[in-house]
């Protein structure tokens, strides 16, 4: 079978960086214990109402084809939520429901690169960005932020990259940094888009995990609404990563464009999932807060536990679920750095090096186990990195 050179070249010259994780479950199926700080999976699974919920759903019938667009009533909740927290009129014929934030970035890409445009995105970046425009056949090109900067992005790296490109995604709260972009930067970003023709894909999955500072949708922002697509999703919220329910905001005409891809595709979610998300969407947000406070709990146990270290700097964290540590004092690069962590202290992390050249020398962290055991691999981890350098 001759496969095509698109679906051959989606990850490119390696892996995405998933060894680390990879290596880690073969260890865990062969009886070895393992801390696993990998992946953006939370330890508290969706909270009991909502699958409540939709078995009632799917027990009264709700079984059958829904909506391709999603349901009226859900999409009306999702414009709702938005235009709260924007305060940007939004309707449900601004929403079309998609399977998980994961096809609402591809489908967002679909609709706005021909075959060998090029998408930019912010380096760091999470691993499957590049993979997704490759995807479609255009070119990824990454924009470089700095530790140095605490990787808020700069102009002067953005401008020249802007000039050849189509569209612009960016993620903030940011994975993998923890980063959230401030309202200059965001201005800077819109600035830049409007002057040279580049709509802005803003993935916003991570919006309910605040720390510090403010969130602020760039759609939000004058004269970015006809100009910008917002990627959202129950996953990271809701405790809700395995229901694959996302949503792209956008544009009506954009809208009605993508609906058709959906057509031919996935052809909508399940109703009885939409149902279950629209009642977790329509319950206030006292789900949301609770989600977000284990996250929020266990990062100050972070900053406790790593105050005043030198060999293991903890990027400030401004948001999302997880942790970026700078470990470039050890002389280990972020590859390097997991490799051994796993082998010598069975403590699984995400070298930084999966997340582009930007995050070099670092690691990533998820805050994704119980408080004990994450309190336990932070202070081995430190640790070990003491053991490089002494």
């Amino acid at each position: 079978m001759k496969l095509s050179n698109r679906i051959q070249s989606i990850t490119g010259d390696g892996s995405d960086g998933w060894d680390i994780l990879y290596r880690s479950r073969d260890m865990i199926d062969a009886g070895i214990p393992v801390l696993e700080l990998t992946i953006g999976e939370h330890d508290n699974r969706t909270d009991p109402t909502i699958i409540e919920e939709m078995y009632k759903s799917a027990k009264a019938g709700n079984t059958g084809y829904a909506a391709v667009p999603g349901s009226q009533v859900l999409r009306e909740a999702i414009a709702a939520r938005v235009q709260l927290q924007t305060g940007v009129p939004t309707s449900a014929n601004n929403v079309i429901v998609t399977t998980g934030g994961q096809a609402a970035l591809f489908a967002a890409h679909l609709a706005l690169l021909d075959q060998g445009d090029t998408g930019l995105f912010m380096d760091p970046y999470y691993a499957t960005y590049p993979g997704g425009i490759r995807s479609i056949g255009s070119h990824g090109v990454p924009v470089p932020t700095h530790s140095d900067h605490n990787f808020q992005p700069q102009r002067a790296d953005l401008e020249p990259l802007a000039k050849t490109a189509k569209c612009l995604l960016i993620n903030s709260p940011n994975n993998p940094t923890g980063v959230i972009y401030s309202r200059e930067t965001l201005q800077m970003i819109c600035d830049v888009c409007r002057e040279n023709d580049v709509t802005l894909v803003s993935d916003e999955v991570y919006d309910t995990q605040v720390w510090s500072g403010e969130h602020i949708s760039p759609r939000s922002l004058p004269n970015m609404s006809d100009n910008c697509f917002v990627i959202g999703s129950m996953s990271k919220s809701h405790a809700m990563t395995g229901w694959r329910v996302g949503w792209i905001i956008g544009p009506e005409h954009a809208i009605e464009r993508i609906l058709d891809l959906s057509t031919i595709n996935t052809y909508g979610v399940p109703g009885f999932i939409q149902d279950a998300a629209t009642f977790a969407l329509t319950n206030g947000s006292a789900l949301e807060t609770e989600v977000a406070n284990v996250f929020r709990n266990r990062l100050k146990l972070a900053e406790n536990i790593l105050e005043g270290e030198n060999h293991v700097r903890l990027i400030p964290a401004q948001g999302a679920m997880y942790l970026m540590l700078d470990i470039r004092a050890t002389g280990l690069s972020g590859d390097d750095f997991a490799t051994e962590l796993l082998d010598q202290e069975h403590i699984a992390v995400m070298p930084g090096e999966s997340f582009g050249a930007s995050a070099a020398g670092h690691i990533r962290v998820a805050m994704t186990i119980p408080d004990d055991q994450f309190t336990k691999a932070l202070t081995r981890l430190i640790a070990f990195a003491k053991s490089k350098v002494s």
